[in-house]
């Protein structure tokens, strides 16, 4: 199965942004679709955004306006640029991959910090 490594978390200040990197051990190509979530502590697990094979988007409500997932099939890397970062945002971000006939595959996270 395709293996994950997320990187580009940090400390940043509020209204800072950050371009998270999810690149995949293979090729996503054949991906139905990549996922980043972000969890924090004593919280629910929460789904950031989407980006399916066709490369349709969409966001949870409370990133909307704010993060953009994109992809780079010949990097096998999906990216996730954030702006405008709040405090709240503070959380480890995950990226989730699924691909036909593998185990949907998750990373171990990177951690973005958002604090003045």
């Amino acid at each position: 199965q395709v293996q994950i490594v997320e990187s580009g978390g940090g400390l940043v200040q509020p209204g800072g942004s950050l371009r998270l990197s999810c690149k995949a051990s293979g090729s996503i190509d054949s991906a139905y679709y990549e996922r980043w979530y972000r969890q924090a502590p004593g919280k629910q697990r929460e789904w950031v955004a989407q980006i399916t094979k066709d490369g349709t988007t969409s966001y949870g409500d409370s990133v909307k306006g704010r993060f953009i997932i994109s992809r780079n099939n010949a990097e096998n890397t999906v990216y996730l640029h954030m702006n405008n970062l709040r405090s709240e945002d503070t959380a480890n971000y995950l990226c989730n991959i699924n691909i036909p006939y593998q185990p949907t595959a998750w990373g171990q996270g990177t951690q973005v910090t958002v604090s003045s």
